[in-house]
């Protein structure tokens, strides 16, 4: 047996990226009804077929525990991680699951890059084609990265602004080991954006967070304003809803500098042209690294969040945003400035045109999303 290796080309600043091109195992945990085992078993084998077409799918696994019958486990191995997202987050998805749901209590899902893996000596130049390995493990800060975003009734705008600058904050401490650190809301247009920043375990995080009385009056108070009609008692509906909602964090960088200052968070709302979304996600994340890289420039982290075409850039500033437009866009360089204005759809984002570098700080007040909150766990 021999253990494939590569080097590494990530910086040790980028704790989370899905563009390093490694292969992805994704596995999912299942607790299903006592009795169900033979129905478990025939949805599976319904549903294999579908989900083996999905590009960037390499195989599955459908696994039962020694011990107690009622856990499965149903593991999965992806090309890259874009094209697991790009499907885990479709209603193509759920329609593909669905056969499993009348019989499952419960699931839960990880995610990771494929770091190393024992290989036959012989598997000869084929073995290559499975996608590449994660080069080295990235060093993190011990948070994981989550947004939502979802469309409202333009009519409905202040409102809804209204509802969203007052809720009361869920209580922080989800576990013993699961926290609810940084909640971040903000406006463009009639689109809300909602990032989260958890010290644990994200799904444990998140049902924490919809069982609280206060989060359930003002989902309850959202709903006659929404542009996609919701039940949230309905399990269904509601996973639909949030499945559609879903804006995978998909690169994350930080620096030192600044750690421990004060900074000033703003988000930075980017529609692709259709079809441009991962193309524009990738630019701004290799541009992100550069400013936050660069020891002049204000900022000190910044989180890509995409899916479809639509990125969102979350960035921590040292000092006002508007005293380094192109640093915080990540449109500091000409040709990010003229690939950018090949992929982003200017008109939907209010602007008279593509950027250039002598209207960026008015390219910047369009891009910029209006905060709504920005609640801050205590510090521990």
């Amino acid at each position: 047996m021999t253990v494939s290796a590569a080097v590494s080309t990530v910086p040790d600043r980028v704790p989370l990226t899905v563009f390093d091109g490694s292969r992805v195992r994704v596995v999912l945990m299942l607790d299903i009804r006592d009795g169900t085992q033979a129905e478990v078993l025939d949805a599976y084998e319904r549903m294999c077929d579908r989900v083996a077409a999905v590009p960037g799918h390499i195989s599955d696994q459908l696994c039962q525990s020694l011990e107690n019958p009622t856990q499965w486990l149903i593991t999965s191995e992806w090309e890259s991680a874009p094209e697991f997202l790009a499907w885990a987050n479709s209603e193509e998805h759920l329609e593909m699951v669905r056969p499993l749901e009348p019989y499952v209590r419960g699931t839960h899902s990880m995610r990771y890059s494929v770091l190393r893996e024992t290989a036959e000596a012989d598997a000869g130049p084929g073995a290559a084609a499975r996608g590449a390995l994660q080069p080295r493990p990235r060093i993190g800060d011990n948070l994981v990265r989550h947004a939502v975003t979802w469309t409202v009734k333009p009519d409905s705008v202040a409102e809804v602004a209204e509802i969203l600058s007052g809720y009361t904050s869920p209580e922080v401490r989800v576990d013993d080991t699961t926290r609810l650190l940084r909640t971040s809301l903000f406006l463009h247009g009639n689109r809300i954006v909602r990032a989260i920043e958890v010290q644990g375990d994200l799904q444990a995080a998140l049902r924490h967070v919809a069982r609280q009385p206060e989060v359930r009056a003002v989902e309850e108070a959202l709903n006659p304003h929404l542009e996609q009609d919701r039940d949230l008692t309905d399990p269904r509906s509601a996973r639909l809803f949030f499945t559609l909602a879903a804006l995978p964090a998909v690169h994350h960088v930080m620096s030192g500098r600044g750690a421990g200052g004060e900074t000033e968070r703003c988000a930075l709302y980017y529609p692709a042209r259709p079809g441009a979304g991962p193309a524009l996600a990738r630019l701004l994340a290799r541009q992100g690294e550069a400013t936050v890289g660069d020891p002049d420039s204000p900022v000190v982290a910044c989180t890509v969040f995409h899916r479809d075409d639509l990125v969102v850039r979350l960035v921590d500033t040292a000092g006002a945003p508007e005293r380094a437009p192109g640093a915080v866009l990540a449109l500091h360089e000409p040709d990010a400035l003229a690939e950018a204005g090949r992929l982003l759809d200017a008109a939907a984002l209010g602007a008279d045109g593509p950027p250039d570098d002598r209207a960026l700080p008015k390219f910047l007040a369009h891009a910029r999303m209006r905060p709504l909150t920005d609640r801050q766990a205590p510090a521990s």
